[in-house]
């Protein structure tokens, strides 16, 4: 059988996550207490459910919450079913601005604790599942209907767990290198689109800075050298038995150069066979921050 096990931090988006999953077919149960996620698999082997499992486990169970007992139910259980972990992720600014959107109190917000050490101490206490994760989603800046449409993408086809796995990130030095980056390329040396009044208010992702960005000579001899790179380096992590590769390509700001060099980099992944999905940090944090008209008429 197949598991799906969601968790990460409150607020990142586990509740939109299983919603989706549930549209998509999966059988899905949420706010599991870590000590009965061994018995959910037994009860679903029983009932030989002919759809995949979702099952969402995290902090929520409060004392009942044990990240190495959800470690250990699934070692115990890896043999018998295929069992993978999606992590949804996002940073403390997101998290705070979406606690105060919502008016709700964070789930260990208790003895005294400010909701930043609220979170704080959650990611401590999630931090072995985000390392044994098959998927990491870090999803600051995202809306919902991007994280529906990245989380099928992760999941697609039923992926086994033991193939590699590349995602690239574009992210902005000014809000931080990513955490969970494996690789990090720096591409501040290329000409910034946001000093060209004409095209400063496209992203990446848009013709006219897409185009500008992959049109200068520099960039041409970059990429030839980081497809190079990138393309020696997959099969060696392979190799070694790693399961997931993230690649962070950044910028100043995250939403021009960085978002255009990783398409151009997913798309050469896809292209020669290599499964690669392609996300953007911080492109939608960096559009609201832009004090320019944005006039795309």
């Amino acid at each position: 059988m197949r598991f799906l096990i969601v968790t990460g931090l409150s607020g990142a988006g586990k509740t939109s996550a299983l919603k989706h999953l549930e549209d998509a077919g999966y059988q899905c149960m949420d706010n599991l207490p870590p000590l009965l996620l061994a018995q959910a698999f037994t009860l679903c082997e029983k009932v030989e459910l002919d759809h995949p499992i979702a099952l969402g486990v995290d902090s929520r169970s409060g004392a009942l919450f044990n990240a190495e007992a959800i470690l250990e139910a699934i070692n115990a259980s890896a043999d018998s079913h295929e069992i993978s972990i999606l992590f949804l992720d996002a940073d403390t600014e997101t998290l705070i601005s979406r606690y105060k959107e919502t008016r709700r109190d964070h789930p260990l917000m208790k003895n005294g604790l400010t909701l930043e050490q609220a979170i704080a101490r959650e990611r401590e206490l999630l931090q072995p599942l985000r390392e044994h994760a098959h998927y990491v989603l870090p999803t600051g800046g995202m809306r919902t209907k991007e994280l529906c449409a990245m989380i099928d993408e992760l999941i697609a086809h039923g992926e086994s767990q033991h193939t590699l796995r590349t995602e690239i990130m574009s992210f902005g030095y000014k809000r931080g290198i990513p955490r969970e980056s494996d690789l990090v390329f720096d591409v501040r040396f290329l000409p910034n689109p946001f000093y060209i009044k004409e095209i400063r208010a496209y992203t990446g992702l848009e013709a006219p800075v897409r185009d500008y960005v992959l049109g200068q000579e520099e960039t041409g001899t970059f990429l030839a050298r980081l497809y190079a790179l990138v393309d020696y380096l997959i099969p060696l992590y392979r190799k070694e038995g790693k399961r997931r590769l993230m690649i962070a390509i950044g910028c100043t700001g995250g939403a021009h150069r960085s978002v255009a060099i990783s398409e151009a980099l997913g798309a050469h992944l896809r292209a020669i066979g290599q499964s690669a999905s392609v996300f953007h940090r911080d492109i939608a944090l960096e559009e609201a921050s832009w004090p320019f008209r944005r006039d795309r008429s």
